[in-house]
Parts: C-alpha cells; sequence; structure tokens
C-alpha cells in the first residue's frame, strides 16, 4: 500500500509565502516524477507543477514566476513554494507521484489535499 499525505496548506494573507509538503510511504520501489494539481472552487482540477526524479521541472503559466517546486529523494517527499499568493490561488491543492511498486506496477498515486486559502 502507497499512502501520500499533504501539508502546509491554511490560511494566508496575500504576499506571505507558504511551502506545501507531500510524502510519500509505503510499498516504494521507486518514484518517478512528483508534482501537484489545485482545483478552486466552481473550477476542474488544473495542473500546478512536476518535477522528475532527476529535478527536471515544468510549470503551469499561471504560477511559472512564484512556485517553485522541489524534491528530497531521500525522504520521498516533494515541495512547491508558493511566492506572493494571491486570491486566485486559493484551492485545494493535491500532490501526485508516479510510483513503482514493491509488487512491481507502476502507476499514479494522489494524496487527499491540502486547503489553501489566500485572503486578507
Amino acid at each position: 500500500q502507497v499512502q501520500l499525505v499533504e501539508s502546509g496548506g491554511g490560511l494566508v494573507q496575500p504576499g506571505v509565502s507558504l511551502r506545501l509538503s507531500c510524502a510519500a510511504s509505503g510499498n516504494i520501489f521507486s518514484i518517478h516524477d512528483m508534482g501537484w494539481y489545485r482545483q478552486a472552487p466552481g473550477k476542474q482540477r488544473e495542473f500546478v507543477a512536476r518535477i522528475t526524479s532527476g529535478g527536471s521541472t515544468k510549470y503551469a503559466d499561471s504560477v511559472k514566476d512564484r512556485f517553485t517546486i522541489s524534491r528530497d529523494n531521500a525522504k520521498n517527499t516533494v515541495y512547491v513554494q508558493i511566492d506572493s499568493p494571491k486570491p486566485d490561488d486559493t484551492a485545494i491543492y493535491y500532490c501526485f507521484a508516479v510510483i513503482s511498486t514493491d509488487w512491481g506496477t507502476t502507476r499514479d498515486f494522489w494524496g487527499q489535499g491540502t486547503q489553501v486559502t489566500v485572503s486578507s
């Protein structure tokens, strides 16, 4: 069994940086890409950022100047630093990871989501 657990969300004022974390655990053989999506109220889930096991990154155009994705392979953890957050960043943030399990399967796993609310 594999689990992804996010942390770091909450209520933040516009312009105050925050960092989300997502730790993977369980029967993991290897982790490939990791990343984040978000879903704002009344909208579809949208891509935010992803990072390969080698550290290559990709961002949505809407966040590329303010969000920084990183990972710690030793801790099976992916992070996203959100600088200068805006009210439009308010959403539930979901992490994902492409994981090869000890049983030989490879598929996407998702976290349960963490709420980020940007408001003064």
